[in-house]
Order: C-alpha cells, then structure tokens, then sequence
C-alpha cells in the first residue's frame, strides 16, 4: 500500500490528465452526448468530482456538498437520459477544483495525525484514494473515447508513472502488496 502523501500525488496526476482531456475542447463539445444513452464529457467531469466528495464525506469528515445542485445530476443512479442539461464549463471546473481541495485538506489532515484515530483512518485513506484515482482514469478512458472517437480529437500520452498499468483497457493504480 502506498503511503497517502504518495497517493496525494498520483491523484493530481490523475487530475492533470484529466484536464488534458478536455481543457482544449468547446463548451459545446463538452456538453454534446453521441447518443441519448450516453453521456457527455461534461457530466464524467462532475461525476468524477461528485464521488470524490462522497468517498470523502461518508469516509473521513462529514461535509456539505460544495454544490448541492449537482448532488442528484452527477449520481451515475440516474439514467443517462433523464440526466437533463449540465451546468457551465466554468461552474464543472470550479466544483472540481472544490472537491480536490477538500480532499487535500482531509487527506493532509490524517497524513497530519490531526485525526481522531490516525493510524485507522490513514489506512482509510490509503484505499479511499486508490479507489478516487482509479475512478477517475475509469472516467478518463470514456472521455477519451469520446474525445477521439466523436470528437475527432487527438489524445495526450498517458501519464508517466510507474505505478500505472494498463489493465483491460483502462489506466489503473495498482496497490503495492
């Protein structure tokens, strides 16, 4: 298992990629859908963040939602086509760059000892971020497709990391042994 400051790492390197994916397109490409049953590139954005929030809500510090609006529209629970129109590229941006500081303020806290129970929630926190990073290229490779496939957009290069690996398809974070 990797140690949480390590992993804070690999999660802004896995959000890093994901800008890669998208700051270049066009509000209009970021909320266009392929298809009623799919869903846009904007709402994986938000979705991403949502479960971030979540995993960190319900696992380390109970917290508001940064935009409760966006609670039930980012749930992967609600059917792609009853999802309904996504918010701006500005407010996506701004609810994800939210999300990340508070994972980074909650994370840096337990790395911190400023926990009740340090040692417990520092392994918490070690398989919570696996889990967000691997989340997060899980919806990195969908945006690809899009991005590629639809779009017709090239692709960034994966990111360098020797803890990252290709597995089925998608880029994952394995967890040492």
């Amino acid at each position: 298992m990797y140690d949480v400051t390590t992993l804070l790492h690999e999660y802004d390197r896995a959000r890093a990629f994901t800008d890669e994916l998208w700051k270049d397109l066009t509000p209009d490409e970021v909320v266009w859908r392929p298809h009623e049953n799919s869903s846009a590139i904007g709402w994986h954005l938000g979705h991403q963040a949502h479960v971030a929030h979540f995993m960190i809500r319900n696992l380390t510090a109970a917290e508001p939602s940064p935009d409760p609006a966006l609670d039930a529209l980012m749930d992967s629970a609600l059917h792609e086509q009853f999802r309904g129109a996504l918010p701006t590229v500005r407010r996506l941006t701004a609810f994800r760059e939210t999300v990340a500081e508070s994972v980074h303020a909650r994370i840096g806290a337990i790395a911190a000892g400023k926990v009740s129970a340090p040692s417990q929630m520092t392994i918490v926190a070690a398989h919570l971020l696996t889990a967000l990073i691997n989340h997060e290229y899980q919806h990195d490779q969908w945006i690809s497709e899009v991005r590629s496939d639809n779009l017709g957009h090239a692709l960034p290069p994966d990111p360098k990391s020797d803890s990252l690996h290709r597995i089925d398809g998608y880029l994952v974070l394995n967890p040492r042994t």
